[in-house]
């Protein structure tokens, strides 16, 4: 069998959709295999047109190169992305620029998904063994989500959800035209293996990322 190396991602990622029909899977990544603290962290947008075109939004070459890889597009696009986080609470507004998208994320509470989540011990939480655990759950609750799955380049990928916050408002843009208000994620977006959950949500996560050795 031949070797493999586990690359592991510490973060959150938002999931939306809008009335015109574009959906959009921010990540924004605490920690990377790119570095450790602030030289790992990024921020990357993940855009699904309603005509089903897909554009990665990426701060570096690096990013992009590696997200692609990992996951399906048809364009990416290398551009300036600026994010403000406040502390996650209700009525904490997230704001992005990245190229053409303009992006105002209005965060509520911790759903009852995200109470549970909370009482699983965060070791565990993030582990793959857990993650293909309860995959065949998220599948039937969740519609579109997986917690497990194949990606690019020969790739296995694991998602840990360590929380879930609702969505409350969001305020989109592509190119200065509003987008309309804040609808569920529907259909699910096509990046890979899963989607995020139908309900406009911000969930914190571990992706671990195993691939084979160079």
């Amino acid at each position: 069998m031949s070797a493999r190396r586990r690359e592991r991602f510490e973060g959150a990622i938002a999931g939306v959709g809008t009335a015109e029909g574009t959906r959009v899977v921010l990540g924004h990544w605490r920690r990377s295999p790119f570095g450790e603290g602030a030289a790992g962290a990024f921020t990357d947008a993940m855009v699904e047109r309603a005509d089903g075109h897909r554009v990665l939004l990426a701060p570096t070459d690096e990013v992009g190169e590696y997200v692609s890889g990992v996951y399906r597009f048809d364009e990416v696009r290398v551009v300036d992305v600026r994010l403000r986080t406040p502390p996650v609470r209700p009525g904490a507004v997230w704001e992005v620029e990245a190229g053409p998208l303009r992006l105002r994320l209005v965060v509520g509470r911790r759903t009852p998904l995200g109470a549970l989540l909370r009482l699983v011990p965060g070791p565990v939480a993030s582990a793959p063994a857990w993650a293909t655990a309860v995959d065949p759950v998220a599948r039937r609750v969740l519609r579109g989500v997986s917690t497990r799955g194949s990606a690019g380049g020969g790739r296995r990928e694991w998602y840990g959800a360590r929380d879930v916050r609702a969505l409350v408002g969001a305020t989109t843009s592509w190119d200065g035209r509003d987008l309309g208000p804040l609808v569920p994620v529907e259909p699910p977006v096509r990046f890979g293996f899963g989607s995020t959950p139908p309900a406009p949500s911000l969930v914190r996560v571990v992706s671990t990322v195993e691939a084979p050795d160079a």
